[in-house]
């Protein structure tokens, strides 16, 4: 059985810098800031930067593991919740409040990486996310054409008014939110004009964007 062969010291140390930098660079400024000023702000060469993290992909991965483990814990504590509606809730909000606290984590959630492959712990969280919204449409709460998809206009709207926003009014989206949570409700329900996405159409809309 291989084992991954531990880094020299100084090679782990550039590969801690480089994991900082970046983590402030796209907390403040978002995923475009380049690779080349990531290394500068890292005080190592490019080549460095690019024995460690050979492509962008590598590098967010990364940078948002522990981001991708917190949206698991969660997803988990919104469904220790008695009310199914509550966990939702509580869900949505406190993953919004980790887009709206993070410049870097908000293009995330919105576009697809390229190359970058899911994680345990994406997966894992893709799971309990979908155990959220089964759980709060049979209890009754949310209403039943709402499909996992349709969480991506929460995320995609959240992640548009907080980048409009952060200068001004930085928890406006919380009103963006509870908007969108009215509609949510079985008891706000009206016939929608167009069917769910698919999660293949989901998919390449990420790809694209």
């Amino acid at each position: 059985m291989s084992r991954t062969k531990p880094l020299r010291r100084d090679a782990q140390r550039n590969r801690d810098l480089l994991v900082k930098a970046a983590r402030e660079l796209y907390a403040a400024r978002g995923l475009d800031v380049s690779l080349d000023e990531i290394a500068r702000t890292a005080g190592v060469s490019s080549g460095t930067l690019y024995n460690h993290f050979p492509d962008r992909a590598d590098l967010v991965e990364a940078v948002f593991a522990d981001r991708a483990a917190t949206v698991v814990r969660i997803a988990e504590n919104s469904l220790a919740m008695d009310d199914a509606w509550a966990g939702l809730v509580h869900f949505l909000e406190r993953v919004c409040e980790l887009q709206a606290a993070d410049r870097g984590y908000n293009d995330l959630v919105s576009r697809r990486v390229p190359q970058a492959p899911p994680t345990g712990d994406f997966q894992r969280g893709y799971t309990l996310m979908k155990q959220i919204i089964e759980r709060a449409r049979e209890s009754g709460a949310l209403r039943d054409d709402v499909t996992l998809e349709d969480m991506a206009f929460v995320t995609w709207g959240t992640a548009r008014t907080v980048e409009a926003t952060a200068g001004s009014r930085p928890q406006a989206w919380r009103r963006h939110l509870a908007l969108m949570l009215d509609g949510l409700r079985a008891t706000a329900a009206h016939p929608l004009p167009e069917p769910p996405l698919s999660p293949d159409e989901l998919a390449t809309i990420m790809r694209e964007c």
